[in-house]
């Protein structure tokens, strides 16, 4: 299983996300419109996962949607959100995670067009739970392409660059009131270890009032950058200033 991506919610428009982004020299793009979820994004792209910015485009539509991303949009407005985990066989994954006790949403079909008008569509699976300030389950992502075919279709959109494709991901790490409880959880949801193919899961005790995804390090990281409530530990490149 792999990190797919990190959902970080901001109340910016994501074209001020890429701009941010981009005076720092790491190159975001504008993502697309989830025309049934009333959500638009940006998307920064490393080696084998990408970091998402999700914002409400319109609110009305985002509210009735009952998607379970789009409600803890609405209740976070800021921060990181969850991260998404990518399988092979979504099917299998819901059947296995159901014998092992957890109530999920069913395999769950999914789409968003692009800034350019191309449609990309997926299918996703999500544990239920209300949403709350307690910590959400990772959810699970299969896109409809290879993933040999979609990265290539990101570089050849130019979303994916070279000079992207040699950062990665080392660890997320969750803030929490029990440690070890959400060890053992977690270990359950994801097959029996923290360790992702391509990223490491970690917990530590809660800095704030809300369990939450904390920090996101990059491996080689040199600086700290805080956007939007949520912290990266990135590699140097440019300046962490946003001038």
């Amino acid at each position: 299983m792999y990190l797919d991506h990190i959902v970080h919610f901001t109340e910016e428009h994501p074209q001020e996300t890429v701009d941010y982004w981009n005076r720092l020299k790491f190159p975001a793009v504008l993502g697309g419109q989830h025309l049934q979820w009333g959500t638009h994004n940006a998307l920064f792209y490393a080696k084998d996962c990408y970091i998402e910015w999700l914002a409400v485009e319109n609110p009305a539509i985002a509210k009735q949607a009952h998607h379970p991303l789009t409600e803890l949009l609405l209740h976070d407005k800021s921060g990181f959100g969850t991260v998404c985990l990518r399988t092979d066989n979504i099917e299998e994954l819901d059947k296995r995670l159901q014998d092992q006790g957890f109530e999920t949403s069913g395999v769950l079909d999914a789409e968003r067009r692009t800034s350019a008008g191309k449609l990309i569509r997926w299918k996703m699976l999500f544990i239920k739970e209300a949403v709350s300030d307690q910590l959400p389950c990772p959810f699970f992502i299969q896109w409809q392409e290879r993933d040999a075919v979609r990265l290539e279709n990101l570089r050849q959109s130019g979303a994916l660059l070279p000079e992207s494709e040699m950062l990665e991901v080392e660890k997320c790490i969750f803030g929490v009131n029990d440690v070890a409880a959400h060890t053992e959880k977690w270990t359950k949801l994801l097959g029996g270890k923290l360790d992702l193919a391509n990223c490491r899961i970690e917990f530590q005790s809660a800095h704030g009032k809300k369990e939450r995804l904390e920090k996101v390090a990059f491996k080689a990281a040199e600086q700290e950058v805080t956007f939007a409530d949520g912290v990266y530990w990135l590699p140097e490149k440019g300046n962490n200033k946003g001038n």
